[in-house]
């Protein structure tokens, strides 16, 4: 079934040669030869500074890249979101961004109660990370915490499920891993996974 898929490259430096450039244009492939449609972002090109106040975070963005972002937001049916662990998280410009995205209620509301209601239910997606380190130690010894909270503090609670998450470490450490990854990538675009 063909899908509406946005891949965003979370990492700040967009360059080609970058292992998460390459992840995010193996799927984006991979999702195209197989009939999904696609749109990419890249984050790292836009230009917006981070939010500094409460009050900034109830109105609307005055940045037409965010705007432009969030009308890619409404449209996608999944979502791949790929960057690299930078301190036991995503990178503080991934974070920015999709803090911007999220003002105005754009990604959640008020619910029944004092819960928030995500607005955008009936949407998937995947999360690609890469790390130098061994993906096990992460998981298991700092149990993925940044990562959990993109995945569940931002996405889920947005209404975004169900939410896979692939863990790449040992990043640098070989070239055949990285072609491994490249290929997983295009093999999970395909399936709009």
């Amino acid at each position: 079934m063909k899908k509406r898929i946005l891949v965003i490259n979370g990492h700040p430096d967009t360059s080609a040669e970058r292992l998460c450039a390459g992840l995010a244009e193996a799927y984006a492939q991979g999702a195209r030869a197989a009939g999904h449609d696609i749109r990419r972002l890249d984050p790292g090109n836009l230009a917006f500074p981070f939010l500094r106040t409460a009050q900034a975070f109830t109105e609307a963005p005055p940045h037409p890249d965010i705007m432009a972002a969030r009308s890619d937001f409404l449209w996608a049916e999944h979502f791949l979101f790929v960057f690299p662990l930078w301190l036991g998280g995503p990178p503080a410009l991934l974070k920015g961004f999709m803090e911007w995205i999220g003002c105005e209620e754009f990604l959640l509301g008020q619910g029944k109660g004092r819960m928030p209601e995500g607005k955008l239910g009936h949407r998937s997606a995947r999360i690609l990370v890469t790390m130098g380190m061994p993906s096990a130690i992460y998981r298991l010894f700092f149990r993925a915490h940044g990562v959990k909270a993109f995945d569940r503090g931002i996405l889920r609670i947005a209404g975004i499920k169900p939410v896979r998450t692939s863990y790449i470490g040992g990043v640098g450490a070989a070239v055949n891993q990285g072609r491994h990854w490249i290929a997983t990538a295009r093999e999970l675009g395909a399936g709009a996974r």
